[in-house]
């Protein structure tokens, strides 16, 4: 059972805590099972950075070892911020997730295992027929004229044929962007004509619950507007006749049934451009973010098996999207480098029933499980007969990635789901890090609820005042990183000024990461959300995801989204956007005792002046509030809503501005 403790040193945290120290008999069997050889790692990673990283650089297979590390040139106040990691170092990425499994003893071990939403649908690719496939696909790219250098727009559901695409293309030194199957015909155009894709390879359906999602008609629709597509692959998916382009357009499984088995990987500079992922700033706009082949993959992998504290027969479910960077990272690269059985599903998480995920990890008997707050809140809200209907004894980490996870929800995952044995791994990063940045290391770290923990290697986070001096422990600030990491974005395409911009100009010569955080008295990191989600109330800094937490902390609600609004006394007011759980029909009494709660564990000055009733919050496809439309709407700024493609019900936004609940 855990220790209790209890905290006051910080006003804006829930005043009393749980903790979970590491169970030693457990902990064995850990990369790391005892905190001071973290702490040793740890500080070399900062003290020794060149030495740590060539030695680190040894767990990939490299056509030439790389005699150097970082190279970094750190002065953005001239534009001239640069870092290049391992450059004269070369490899393959597609080499190091595949082919070098093939001879040690992995051919046969199941590479990837795919489940669809119809339960029958059910498909393994072993390391040997993983890499069979890819080859043949990647022979296809060639046949195409695709070259070193060339983009390719990946526009699939969850789907085996998505990871071939990817690591194909990194196969023959393409460079793949990946586009989410939900987005519209325009957000696809803009970020196939952004980065001048000559290939889109889409699938003619896709199924979410009983509803039948059209991707072909969506590509259709945004080629209309892309000239530099010469060619279109289509995975069918359904037995209905699909329209096809005669001159473009050509069906997946029959050309590459046409192709040799054997390809051999392009030798790539370390440097070279691995992908570029889009990812919307708050303007909407979308930026697109390059990583490069080395760097990235080390940080994933590495992060990977210490992070899951990753065994030879584990079986790793991540619940992402290969169109988001944890499905780059922690569906497709990090495991397959590490040799590991990764498994993927396509279909909603509560179909037919809010037990699926559970079943899903009781007949494969799932061990390690990385899934986003979204859906443990959702889940959350059926309640916990349903995991409880289920074996999930399997298991044995649980991860969460995404946002911030509230106290509330962590302690139902870790009671319900974990069944009060499991680590629970709360796991801080971005798009633009590559791979995970701070979160426990399961064998030796002690865990809080809500807390994201400890810094990965070679990771020096440092929280800033506004005014760029340095908070003291418990007081939140500006989250930034004194040094590059391996991982770390290189550049936004076609636009390095808007990177400077971006990242390295408010802090000049630190990486600002854009999110608020505090340090507690322990050492540990506690994110609040984005910093643009953190508001000022009479001079006080409070982030938004504390007072979310706060509401949702309430057993009537299943999930809460808070933003700012001016205030003519105040600066700031706080407006809560509040979804109750099923069948609680909320009123004057629910509102007052959620004014209470928020008084109660935060303070009188987090209490929203403002809370709004709604069935539903908006939310991008991947599952994310989407909280510059909720401060818009908050705000009564409804003619200038932005971009809106993302969200996954439109209607959610009309019934919001009506207030209809």
């Amino acid at each position: 059972m855990p220790a209790r403790i209890i905290e006051n040193s910080n006003k804006n945290i829930q005043s009393e805590k749980l903790i979970f120290p590491p169970e030693k008999e457990k902990s064995m069997q850990s990369h790391i099972n005892v905190e001071s050889k973290y702490t040793d790692m740890y500080e070399r990673s900062l003290r020794e950075p060149e030495k740590f990283w060539i030695e680190s650089a040894a767990e990939l297979s490299w056509f030439k070892f790389p005699k150097k590390a970082l190279k970094y040139s750190p002065n953005s106040e001239l534009g001239i911020f640069q870092h290049t990691w391992f450059e004269d170092g070369i490899l393959n990425v597609s080499f190091n997730c595949l082919d070098r499994h093939l001879v040690n003893g992995k051919e046969n071990k199941p590479a990837i295992i795919f489940q669809g939403q119809n339960e029958k649908e059910v498909k393994s690719y072993t390391f040997k027929e993983l890499h069979e496939e890819v080859c043949r696909l990647s022979n296809l790219f060639k046949s195409y004229g695709i070259n070193k250098g060339d983009r390719i727009c990946i526009y699939l559901p969850v789907c085996i044929e998505a990871v071939c695409a990817m690591l194909a293309s990194s196969r023959i030194g393409a460079i793949h962007s990946v586009v989410f199957g939900g987005f519209s015909a325009e957000a696809l155009a803009y970020r196939i004509n952004h980065c001048q894709c000559k290939i889109v390879i889409t699938s003619d359906v896709t199924v979410r619950g009983k509803k039948k999602i059209f991707l072909k008609k969506e590509t259709d629709i945004a080629l209309q507007e892309c000239p530099s597509v010469e060619h279109v692959l289509v995975v069918k998916k359904d037995p209905d006749l699909c329209e096809m382009n005669p001159h473009r357009d050509r069906f997946y499984h029959e050309e590459i049934a046409k192709m040799s088995p054997d390809c051999s990987p392009e030798p790539l500079q370390a440097e070279d451009p691995l992908f570029i992922l889009y990812t919307s700033g708050s303007t909407g706009k979308p930026k697109g973010v390059v990583h490069s082949q080395a760097g990235y993959l080390l940080h994933a992998s590495l992060s990977h098996k210490y992070i899951f504290d990753i065994r030879e027969d584990d079986r790793y479910w991540c619940t992402a999207d290969p169109g988001w960077i944890t499905g780059h990272s922690y569906v497709v690269y990090g495991p397959l480098a590490n040799g590991c059985t990764t498994y993927i599903y396509d279909g909603l998480p509560d179909f037919p029933d809010p037990g699926r995920c559970w079943k899903i990890i009781k007949e494969n008997k799932i061990t390690v499980f990385y899934t986003a707050p979204t859906l443990i809140r959702s889940l959350m809200r059926e309640g916990e007969s349903w995991p409880q209907s289920y074996d999930l004894s399997s298991l044995r980490i649980l991860g969460s990635v995404g946002e911030p996870i509230n106290p509330n929800a962590w302690m139902w995952y870790y009671q319900f789901i974990g069944n009060n044995h499991c680590r629970v791994i709360d796991t801080w990063w971005q798009t633009e890090t590559g791979g995970i940045m701070i979160a426990p290391f399961p064998g030796c770290h002690t865990l809080k609820p809500g807390s994201a923990s400890r810094p990965f290697f070679g990771v020096e986070p440092i929280i800033l005042r506004d005014d760029g001096s340095e908070c003291a422990p418990n007081e939140s600030g500006n989250l930034c990183m004194k040094r590059p990491w391996p991982g770390m974005m290189r550049t936004i395409w076609n636009d390095r000024d808007k990177f400077i911009e971006t990242y390295f100009t408010q802090f000049p010569g630190l990486y600002f990461t854009g999110d608020g955080a505090f340090i507690d008295s322990d050492g540990d990191y506690w994110l609040s959300g984005r910093v643009d989600d953190v508001v000022n109330i009479a001079g006080h800094r409070l982030g938004t995801a504390e007072i979310e937490s706060a509401l949702v902390n309430h057993p009537s609600v299943a999930e809460a989204a808070v933003v700012s609004v001016d205030d003519s006394i105040k600066g700031e007011a706080l407006y809560a956007f509040v979804t109750p759980i099923r069948d609680c029909i909320p009123d004057e009494t629910l509102r007052n005792e959620l004014f209470t709660e928020v008084r109660k564990i935060i303070g009188a000055i987090a209490v929203p002046q403002t809370i709004q009733f709604t069935s539903a919050l908006p939310k991008t496809r991947s599952g994310k509030i989407m909280r510059r439309l909720l401060k818009k709407i908050a705000s009564k700024k409804y003619e200038d809503l932005g971009d809106v493609s993302t969200l996954a019900d439109p209607l959610i936004i009309k019934n919001l501005i009506k207030g209809i609940f």
